[in-house]
């Protein structure tokens, strides 16, 4: 009977599922098994952290794949890791004990560790060859002197290596660009636990300094860069001295970075060229910030840079900022550096304010030339004041008092001088800065009354130990009139209180005090003293006591003093400050501080 058979459906191809399937295994088998463990460090401080942060088995302890055959690796490698990391310490015969308890994952790591006794410097030799010997002997004692490692301390391969480099830098800093370090050696005599220290430097021949050679974006005339170059042709070859150039460059509204350096061959050592690698800020430029200051109150700004006005590199720039208690605009035009460094600009600018029951609106007008530097800044101006001064309730103030209400014009021809003879620009500890400013206006020349204006400001850094420092801080102002100042412009007189000032008072709050009215005053003076007790590089704390008034005469007027405490911040721009001020006088805690974010 025949069989009726339907067709066979097709079965799967098995061969692919089952080469997966294996690779999966073999994979599988492949993989490390994870072998969890903790490690405990019993060793001197000196060494405890180093190990911690360096050795192959607390590196290696959260890693997921380590498998057990490389825990045990560096099991029986451990000693000889703790030896390796311990000799830059000055260990040279450390004992190391290793211990495993526990299974994974709660497997505990011991190594204890005897160092044994610490290898201390007992010789230091440090030679100075080259023509440095016999033309620059004050530049090798310092290289000698400055030598930072002394025989009893202990041998540190980390500090070995920074006392090398250290001496090279004081030779290349001045005249020997090219010095190098021809031999050093550390003999270690493991047995006595002493180290014997050997360096030699090769000066090479003295540099001196040639013509310019600038590179880079070079939209902007090159004439700026040779007119800020405080460089002379033949001078020694000085690092300090191209840093100065570079920032003479970075001064200048033109430049985002400039790279001032000479090419150390000792085969090109007199009138080397200086090379001057620049990169270019953009022409045109906006800015914005917003911020809060407690003498002020909240603010926005705003800021506009064109920097080659009619491509002659004339800089435009336009500001307004409008703060709570005070609004101001201004805008400048700028012609580039001249031959000899200096700046000449016109400028206009507004400003309101309503402070202590003072409305104040000024405007100005006026031509400046300035010059700057490291060490100094100079500036003669001629400048017209119109103010506009008017009780903020509208009220008539006492016939006493110094400055009447109502319009008042000057033109006054003035001097401002800034020295500087600090040891950093930036975060100084040790030196002064002080400005002296001096102006005059004579009646009739579109003046109200004639006077005369003299304004000091002084800054003293005092180190203390190795990271503090003592600052005192006073200021004097004066006016001097031939027959009173009723109608000197308000914005030329003075008046004391805030953060800058007398802290632990309001901004503006110490002066010709009348009805509860604050008017600026004749004459200026303010001392402060604080101490600076810095916890790291970045933070510290400060104590401070200030003191001043703002009165018509000398004589007259009360002195106010504030104690207070406050908080340091050393930020890439400067310091930061924030305090808490107690004044004195009326018993209140006030704080001050500015804050500010640029767009």
């Amino acid at each position: 009977m025949p069989t009726s058979l339907a067709k066979p459906r097709p079965r799967p191809d098995r061969a692919p599922r089952l080469l997966a399937l294996a690779g999966c295994a073999l994979a599988c088998a492949a993989l490390p098994l994870h072998a969890a463990y903790r490690v405990e460090i019993e060793a001197p401080a000196t060494l405890r952290q180093l190990l911690a942060d360096n050795l192959d088995l607390s590196r290696y302890r959260d890693r997921e794949d380590i498998d057990a055959e490389q825990v045990d690796f560096m099991l029986a490698t451990a000693a000889d890791d703790v030896a390796r990391l311990a000799a830059t310490e000055g260990y040279f015969s450390p004992r190391t004990t290793v211990s495993v308890a526990g299974e994974a994952p709660n497997r505990l790591i011991r190594l204890v560790v005897d160092p044994g006794e610490r290898t201390r410097i007992s010789r230091v030799d440090v030679k100075v060859e080259g023509s440095a010997a016999a033309q620059a002997p004050a530049q090798v004692a310092m290289v000698r002197g400055s030598w930072s490692l002394r025989p009893g301390e202990p041998f540190r391969k980390e500090a070995w290596d920074a006392a090398k480099q250290a001496g090279l830098d004081v030779l290349r800093r001045d005249r020997y660009a090219a010095a190098r370090i021809v031999a050093s050696q550390a003999r270690i005599h493991a047995d006595d636990h002493r180290a014997d220290l050997a360096v030699a430097y090769d000066s090479g021949p003295p540099f001196t300094l040639g013509a310019l050679q600038v590179s880079g974006d070079l939209r902007y005339p090159e004439a700026i860069v040779r007119n800020v170059d405080p460089l002379h042709p033949g001078e020694a070859y000085s690092r300090a001295r191209l840093l100065e150039f570079q920032r003479q460059i970075l001064r200048t509204p033109y430049y985002s970075n400039a790279v001032v350096d000479i090419d150390p061959d000792p085969a090109r050592t007199q009138l080397t060229p200086v090379n001057v690698q620049l990169t270019e800020n953009p022409v045109q430029r906006i800015r914005t910030g917003i911020g809060y200051s407690t003498d002020v109150g909240a603010h926005i700004d705003g800021r506009y840079s064109h920097y080659d006005v009619f491509d002659q590199a004339w800089v435009l720039d336009a500001q307004a900022k409008l703060e709570q208690r005070r609004q101001s605009g201004a805008v400048s035009l700028s012609l580039p550096p001249d031959a000899s460094a200096a700046v000449d600009s016109v400028h206009a600018s507004t400003e309101r304010s309503t402070l202590e029951g003072i409305d104040l609106s000024g405007r100005r007008v006026g031509v400046r030339r300035a010059r700057q530097s490291d060490t100094r800044d100079i500036a003669f101006a001629l400048e017209y004041y119109r103010d506009t001064l008017e009780q903020a309730n509208g009220a008539t103030p006492p016939p006493d008092t110094v400055v009447q209400p109502g319009t008042h014009r000057a033109l006054v021809a003035g001097i401002e001088y800034t020295g500087r003879r600090v040891d950093s620009l930036t975060f100084p500890r040790q030196g002064r800065i002080y400005t002296v400013e001096a102006g005059a206006a004579v009646r009739g020349a579109l003046t109200d009354q004639t006077f005369t204006r003299v304004y000091l400001r002084l800054h003293e850094y005092l180190p203390v130990g190795r990271r503090d420092v003592a600052i005192l801080r006073g200021e004097l102002g004066a006016v001097a009139t031939a027959g009173g100042n009723a109608a000197v412009p308000a914005s030329l007189l003075f008046r004391a209180g805030g953060g800058e000032s007398v802290r632990g008072y309001r901004y503006q709050s110490i002066g010709n005090l009348s009805n509860g009215t604050v008017y600026p005053a004749r004459t200026l003076a303010t001392a402060s003293a604080e101490y600076q007790h810095w916890l790291n590089e970045s933070w510290g704390g400060a104590v401070f006591y200030d003191l001043g008034k703002a009165a018509d005469t000398w004589n007259q007027g009360e002195i106010f003093r504030a104690i207070g405490v406050g908080v340091r911040w050393r930020s890439p721009a400067g310091t930061i400050s924030g305090d808490l001020g107690y004044g004195l006088a009326d018993r209140k805690i006030r704080p001050s501080f500015s804050l500010g974010i640029s767009f």
